[in-house]
């Protein structure tokens, strides 16, 4: 894509010994992929890695062919290679898998699995493109209970989709068309659970590089106390 611009970056947090999230960024053509072990064994570490480099390496192969299909299958041959990690003594094989890629005649496809996220940012909206595949996000979105209530809190760690589970669960993929001068975030819940919407938004819309957004959207997870692996990827569509 002629003059889109990105970044990426991520920050242990103060709670982890080790980062469990893995970030990809390519440019040209666009592939950015954030995924974020689950607890912090060598399971989660190994199925973040593992994930990011099926997928990078199925979408690669498919270049220039990029759709529903190709996606959901670079997505069933990350869950082969983790679910073979599973059968090994390494703690819990798991991870969340969010993309945003590239496809024919400019579009971008969106590939979802977890909790991770992508934001749009597009004349002064930031909006949510991604649902997040837990108990939390389905009971408040039915009415059971209220977004800050126990239960919600309790539920937040209760994915219901992720690499690596026994159930073999098939990805949200979404078609999006890009328009000029949208920003675009893919952050681990680091950044999500940790960083309000408004904050979010002031930095999108500011007028800096992405660089200097990741950095403020890390800097603004490790304000809000940093108990987590934070990683964000910004995007910038040419004017």
């Amino acid at each position: 894509m002629i003059g889109l611009t990105g970044a990426v970056g991520s920050e242990i947090g103060r709670r982890y010994r080790a980062n469990f999230d893995v970030a990809h960024l390519d440019l040209d053509p666009l592939l950015a992929v954030v995924a974020d072990g689950m607890g912090d064994s060598e399971g989660s570490a190994l199925a973040g890695r593992t994930t990011v480099e099926t997928f990078v390496e199925g979408v690669g192969s498919a270049r220039g062919k990029i759709g529903p299909e190709t996606l959901r299958e670079a997505v069933a041959a990350a869950q082969d290679q983790v679910a073979e990690l599973g059968r090994h003594d390494v703690g819990l094989a798991g991870c969340t898998l969010t993309a945003l890629l590239e496809g024919e005649d400019s579009a971008l496809w969106v590939v979802q699995m977890g909790d991770s996220r992508v934001y749009r940012f597009r004349d002064d909206l930031l909006e949510l493109l991604t649902v997040d595949h837990t108990m939390a996000w389905l009971g408040v979105a039915h009415g059971l209970y209220a977004l800050d209530s126990p239960q919600a809190r309790n539920a937040r760690y209760n994915l219901t989709r992720y690499v690596g589970h026994a159930a073999r669960p098939e990805p949200d993929v979404l078609s999006i068309v890009p328009a000029p001068a949208d920003v675009y975030l893919l952050c681990s819940d680091g950044v999500a659970e940790q960083v309000p919407y408004p904050r979010i938004r002031e930095i999108l819309r500011m007028q800096i590089d992405p660089t200097a957004m990741v950095e403020r959207m890390l800097a603004a997870a490790d304000v809000a106390g940093g108990q987590d692996n934070a990683t964000a990827i910004v995007l910038k569509i040419p004017f």
